[in-house]
């Protein structure tokens, strides 16, 4: 088994782990808060059928779990990246949906890490990430469904069909796409994804 493919060790977070979970759900609080802009926008563009912007977009709120998941690979830490993402919209930028948000990302983060931690931290193929995505945006579909009633309109399928496509797209191949290319540039080799690349090219 290489030893990228070795599950996670349990213990402490390093300092520079920390730090990176932080700033990743510091960043990505404000990429939300522009995204909810862009849902606004294209709510607006879409017309009639503007509601359905929310499902179109959704997916642009699962990044940061995954992405903080392949970097540090430890558990839990999509979710804590989730909920720092979520306290930045909520607290510095005055999010109109409030504490709720919160609840929000903690299932995000939750359904988002799933596949990860089933696979031990070592399973990190396109796949993965592609279930991650669809979780993440069932989980959280399933609060909006019972918060807004959604359940049993006539675009209650549709609803979701946009909304898991998005998810896997945008929550989660777009995540992989971005961690390789962050891992091309060579800025995470302090990191766990880099310390298993090195030892899998070591291994070669």
């Amino acid at each position: 088994m290489s030893r990228s493919e070795r599950p996670a060790r349990a213990g402490r977070l390093a300092l520079r782990d920390i730090v990176l979970m932080v700033m990743l759900g510091v960043v990505f609080g404000f990429l939300y808060w522009a995204l909810v802009q862009a849902w606004n926008a294209l709510a607006i563009l879409m017309g009639p059928a503007g509601d359905l912007a929310q499902h179109v977009l959704l997916g642009g709120w699962l990044l940061v779990a995954p992405i903080a998941i392949a970097i540090i690979r430890r558990p839990f830490v999509g979710i804590i990246a989730e909920v720092i993402a979520s306290v930045i919209e909520v607290v510095f930028l005055g999010s109109a949906v409030g504490p709720m948000l919160i609840v929000a990302a903690l299932i995000q983060g939750a359904g988002s890490e799933l596949p990860f931690a089933l696979g031990r931290y070592r399973r990190f193929g396109w796949i993965t990430y592609a279930v991650s995505g669809l979780i993440g945006a069932s989980g959280v579909f399933l609060l909006s469904m019972f918060r807004f009633g959604w359940l049993g309109q006539d675009i209650f399928w549709l609803r979701f069909g946009v909304q898991a496509a998005s998810g896997i797209i945008l929550g989660g191949l777009l995540a992989k796409v971005i961690v390789d290319a962050l891992k091309g540039t060579g800025v995470l080799s302090g990191f766990a994804i880099g310390r298993a690349a090195y030892a899998d090219a070591a291994a070669r």
